[in-house]
């Protein structure tokens, strides 16, 4: 029998995040360990009314293509996933690893041009997201896998998931509405600023924001959630970043990574650890040195980093920043094949000043200024 918070979850994401109708075409995708969420996930889709389509993938199949490929086979379009959402009303998907290192030894090359191999899929994604012809929601399936990456036991895993996303609660929507009316004042609030300024240890950088589209992530596209989050001005961030902790990508490791950015452009990077491939996604293409997004974390039930940016971008407390393409709903027009976050503590000394206005300090929202705009 499936835990009841996998059930609650499967409904949630079906009629909560991405509001499935009666007719909608409907493609689920997951790795092959979260076959249990995918068989509640379809049985709550076509209770809906919807057309359902999925793709159950395998990480040993994925690491045999990107070893034995070509640079001419890696470049290839994946017609699949390009067929899939041009046809698709709704994508829900989820994230579990059986082995959280698969891409640890693969050659850095290969994993860049494996991303630039999915450019035509990431279009078409990127496209109908920012028009609003797709909704998508993805999630995290425990596995033992990524509790080891955590450096949790199984059950304890299953707990800090589930809790994250608030399925403990008798009703998790009722819950998320809650989290969202609060979040709101926040966007609106920043969305009448034209620019960040962020300072931290390590960290004095200024991101022009100005006409661009706060987020509101109140379960609806990730989930967990709870972030606000922009894309800022292209050639509008200045300054100095250093992310607190190690950047994951495709399962290999990036530590100590400083960003010196000028007129929205990375002119110098370095990591204490990976910098060869931080360097690699930064040449993906021409928009892999610009920032497709900044935000705020403001989910405070989860509090330590688990290597699984899913939960860490959201930790309450945090700020984070992603190279890469940008999100077209908030106004975002930087595109690449890569959108890489990267994740910055606020909680010891952090500020960030809003057109010169200190809102947010240490990690918390200064709630007294919301006052100030009967917000």
């Amino acid at each position: 029998m499936p835990d009841q918070r996998l059930n609650k979850l499967a409904k949630l994401l079906v009629n909560y995040s991405t509001e499935v109708k009666p007719g909608d075409f409907v493609f689920i995708s997951c790795d092959e360990v979260a076959k249990p969420w995918m068989v509640e996930v379809v049985k709550e889709a076509v209770k809906a009314g919807a057309h359902v389509e999925t793709v159950l993938s395998s990480q040993d199949v994925a690491e045999a293509r990107l070893k034995y490929s070509s640079e001419n086979q890696l470049l290839h379009e994946n017609v699949l996933m390009k067929t899939m959402l041009e046809n698709a009303d709704v994508w829900i998907s989820a994230w579990a690893d059986r082995n959280t290192k698969t891409n640890s030894k693969v050659d850095v090359n290969k994993l860049k041009l494996s991303s630039k191999g999915a450019a035509s899929w990431r279009k078409i994604y990127s496209e109908k997201m920012g028009d609003g012809s797709l909704r998508w929601c993805g999630t995290q399936y425990p596995t033992y896998a990524d509790a080891q990456e955590a450096s949790m036991s199984f059950s304890d895993y299953e707990e800090f998931v589930y809790g994250a996303g608030l399925l403990d609660f008798e009703d998790p929507v009722a819950e998320w509405k809650r989290v969202s009316a609060e979040q709101e004042r926040w966007v609106k609030y920043l969305d009448t600023k034209k620019e960040l300024h962020f300072i931290s240890e390590g960290t004095d950088i200024k991101v022009n924001v100005n006409g661009r589209k706060w987020i509101n992530c109140d379960g609806r596209v990730n989930f967990p959630d709870g972030e606000i989050f922009t894309s800022p001005v292209e050639d509008g961030v200045n300054g100095v970043i250093t992310f607190s902790f190690p950047g994951i990508y495709m399962g290999k490791e990036i530590e100590g990574i400083v960003l010196h950015v000028e007129n929205g452009k990375v002119v110098t990077a370095t990591a204490t650890k990976g910098e060869e491939l931080l360097k690699a996604l930064l040449e993906t293409d021409e928009g892999a040195v610009r920032f497709g997004e900044v935000a705020i974390g403001t989910n405070y039930g989860i509090k330590e980093f688990t290597r699984n940016m899913l939960f860490d971008e959201k930790i309450g407390g945090t700020i984070h920043m992603a190279i890469g393409d940008s999100m077209p709903e908030a106004g975002g027009q930087n595109r690449s094949t890569i959108h890489w976050d990267m994740l910055c503590d606020m909680r010891s000394g952090g500020k960030i000043y809003a057109d010169g206005e200190l809102f947010y300090e240490n990690g918390k929202f200064i709630d007294s200024i919301l006052e100030k705009y009967n917000l």
